[in-house]
């Protein structure tokens, strides 16, 4: 019993293994698209949807720092004041103005490169004000855009205004720092030096250090003045005085910049810092798994997909199938809002579903493998059975054996080895062929499986692959079985006139049937497997069979049951009673009936 519990816990494990085997190769294939990158654009479209959603007020939104100022150089004060870029005298007027209520800090996202007359006002200016923050960048060459030393000496800090824009244009993340350079941002707030905010630093061994931006929103939404209204006086002086004042150009096509929320038109680039500032103040920059948490989850999730979905009925997989992704859209969405983590939703939604794939397509496999096993030997409607049942009766590659109460068909010619000596071998097997293959025909067309063919006799069993335990279930075996052996000998007296007119010998049959315990498995050795039934039972009928050429008298259709049988027909069937006989190689007496006519013919006639 122990051996056999391992045995079985053994085939077990296989059987699990093989369920992962689908989730484990759509992992593999997730897993490798997301190395060779071919995930990522798919995944930036579900980054632009979660700021759209937030947008659109379905997630819980988040509003500009009002901490954040922006004065922006509009089409309003390029028409007042000329066209970009402008003389530095412009600069020098507005942080006149901004000394009154002073700003935390000022940074200015625009590069004074070159020499220009009314540096040294401007540099005067820098210096009496000290809190302003310069840009600097670098040319497509890597060469430095640096200011005019006379500014950047004058200037409280430089600020790198450096970024990448992914290959569809839109600004996700930002370099912090570049070259060991702050962003302009983050220089502002080490100026500024903010209360309770942890400035991230830079390692020794780093150079750049990336962010994840999350955008507040719109920046239509952020807090942002004119350069022109500034200067003429019209802000209030508090409405800048402590605050963190950017100073760029956001004049129509003149500093293009596209995020999540604004692509169509695109805003523009002094929006960037001002998104980096108010992330760092609010520490909530979006915060991303490790490469190596994403590999993880991507190889876990399609082996539990896989056994998830395996072995489910359509209703319950659908299910599935819906709540699996689901569950993890919600989580994607609930880290978003809640803990500012951007977690990968198309890959694993992505894995999710080719582990369903392929769970279909094994499962499809398995199905043609098991229905090539029966085409032969069972009627379609059987065949569904047996893919329904498949795990009772289909583990590890082989059909293993049961214990189950059958009925048994047993039919043989009569005369065989005459009619065999004088045929010919080619027109033997043609002529036995043509019988056989109408009288299969008959047992299948009644749901019997064919178990083998012996020479010229058939065995024919009703009630397999799957075990039958209520008494209706084996009723209806043991009535297709005698519906099949009346349909038989009907079918053998047209077949018997074809083959009268062709000059080829008729055929006459006896039929047993008995209805018993059965073991039906595979039988043979490694190399070569039959699936067959054996038991005392397919013994009997063999030997009923046998019984028609003494039992003559009121026996129309050559068709001999047992009681146990009769036990099961006997409301449905007028039968003969021939007696109780011992069969031979039996002790036991059996009691015999002959079949004669369904009742409900009978009673037709009279």
């Amino acid at each position: 019993m122990v051996a056999k519990s391992w045995v079985r816990w053994i085939k077990r494990g296989f059987t699990r293994s093989q369920s992962l085997l689908p989730g484990a190769i759509a992992a593999g294939l997730s897993l490798g698209m997301w190395q060779m990158g071919l995930w990522y654009p798919l995944e930036r479209i579900g980054y632009n949807g979660l700021f759209k959603a937030r947008e659109a007020g379905v997630l819980r939104p988040i509003r500009w720092e009002q901490q954040v100022v922006v004065i922006a150089i509009d089409d309003v004060s390029l028409r007042k004041y000329g066209k970009f870029p402008w003389p530095r005298d412009r600069y020098v007027q507005l942080l006149r103005v901004l000394e009154k209520s002073p700003p935390a800090v000022i940074g200015f996202d625009i590069l004074f490169v070159d020499p220009g007359r009314g540096d040294a006002e401007f540099a005067q200016a820098l210096k009496s004000s000290g809190n302003v923050v310069l840009a600097t960048a670098w040319d497509k060459e890597g060469h430095p855009l640096e200011p005019v030393p006379k500014l950047k000496t004058a200037a409280t800090g430089v600020g790198q205004i450096w970024h990448n824009p992914d290959s569809d244009g839109i600004s996700r993340q930002v370099a912090l720092f570049f070259g060991k350079i702050p962003n302009l941002g983050l220089a502002m707030l080490e100026q500024g030096k903010p209360e309770k905010v942890v400035l991230p630093q830079l390692a020794v061994d780093q150079s750049q250090k990336d962010i994840w931006i999350n955008w507040p929103g719109n920046t239509k939404d952020a807090r942002t003045y004119s350069f022109a209204d500034v200067v003429a006086g019209k802000i209030p002086p508090n409405a800048l005085a402590g605050h963190y004042v950017l100073v760029g150009v956001t004049g129509t096509a003149i500093d293009p910049l596209r995020s999540p929320i604004n692509q169509s038109p695109p805003t523009d680039g002094v929006y960037l810092h001002a998104a980096v500032i108010d992330n760092l103040l609010n520490h909530r920059w979006l915060l991303t798994p490790s490469p190596l948490g994403v590999m993880l989850l991507l190889l876990l999730l399609g082996p539990i997909t896989s056994v998830l979905l395996s072995n489910r009925g359509v209703g319950t997989r659908v299910a599935i199938a819906i709540f699996l992704p689901s569950i993890w859209v919600i989580c994607v969405l609930f880290s978003f809002s809640n803990n500012h983590r951007w977690l990968p939703l198309v890959a694993p939604v992505g894995t999710m579903i080719m582990a369903g794939i392929g769970v279909q397509l094994r499962e499809q496999y398995e199905k043609q493998q098991l229905m090539n096993l029966f085409a032969k030997h069972v009627s379609p409607e059987t065949a569904k059975v047996i893919w329904q049942h498949k795990d009772d009766i289909f583990e590890a590659g082989e059909l293993q054996a049961q214990e189950m109460t059958a009925t048994v068909l047993f039919s043989d010619i009569r005369g065989f080895t005459s009619i065999s000596e004088k045929l010919p071998p080619r027109e033997l097997l043609s002529w036995l062929n043509e019988y056989l293959d109408a009288m299969t025909d008959c047992i299948m067309d009644h749901g019997g499986g064919i178990d083998k063919y012996i020479g010229d006799a058939i065995m024919a069993v009703f009630g397999i692959p799957v075990v039958h335990t209520e008494p209706e279930a084996i009723q209806q075996d043991a009535l297709n079985a005698i519906a099949a052996g009346m349909a038989m000998q009907r079918r053998l007296q047209a077949l018997n006139q074809s083959l009268q007119a062709k000059g080829k010998p008729t055929i006459e049959i006896g039929i047993g049937v008995h209805t018993g315990l059965v073991v039906a498995g595979s039988v043979g050795g490694s190399r070569r497997l039959n699936y067959s039934v054996l038991g005392d039972t397919v013994n009997i009928a063999a030997r009923l069979e046998a019984m028609n050429k003494e039992v003559k008298a009121e026996n129309p259709y050559n068709l001999i049951i047992t009681g146990k049988t009769f036990a099961y027909v006997g409301d449905r069937y007028q039968v003969h009673q021939v007696g109780a006989i011992q069969l031979r190689g039996r002790e036991q007496t059996t009691m015999i009936y002959c079949i004669q006519a369904e009742k409900f013919f009978a009673a037709k006639t009279v």
